[in-house]
């Protein structure tokens, strides 16, 4: 498996990864066409296996999105995406990298505390389909 930037030619692969593992409200593919330079794609023998989405503006960071294909997932590809976002953000100089994680969402919880990942808050309400709070987790640099 491989870790690198992702190009225009991974759209449509990350955007029908993007409505599979979030059919709620997936971003339109136009949405990370637009973000390509902000995207990390995994891939293996040319598939994408999953991708993230790291934002920044001055020193933060916001981890926006990041998934892997259900048929890959407990196999190493969410460390590996997380290792290099947070290896992006210390080459940016970032001071911490925030995100969102529906509360229900446990296991993705525990990655990310597995990852240095901190919960500091909760936004009441913050998905709608279905309703669910956010907990905001932030990993200090």
């Amino acid at each position: 498996m491989t870790i690198r930037n992702a190009r225009q030619e991974d759209m449509p692969a990350v955007a029908a990864l993007e409505a599979m593992c979030f059919p709620e409200e997936p971003w339109p593919e136009r949405l990370f066409a637009e973000a390509t330079e902000r995207l990390l794609v995994a891939e293996e023998d040319g598939t994408v296996l999953g991708y993230a989405v790291l934002f920044s503006v001055l020193d933060e960071g916001s981890l926006d999105n990041i998934a892997v294909d259900p048929t890959h997932r407990r196999q190493g590809v969410a460390d590996a995406l997380l290792d290099a976002v947070v290896g992006r953000a210390m080459e940016k100089e970032l001071s911490f990298v925030t995100l969102e994680v529906r509360q229900g969402n446990t296991a993705a919880i525990a990655l990310y505390e597995k990852h240095g990942f901190v919960q500091v808050g909760r936004r009441t309400n913050y998905y709608e389909r279905p309703r669910e709070d956010a907990i905001l987790m932030t990993l200090v640099l």
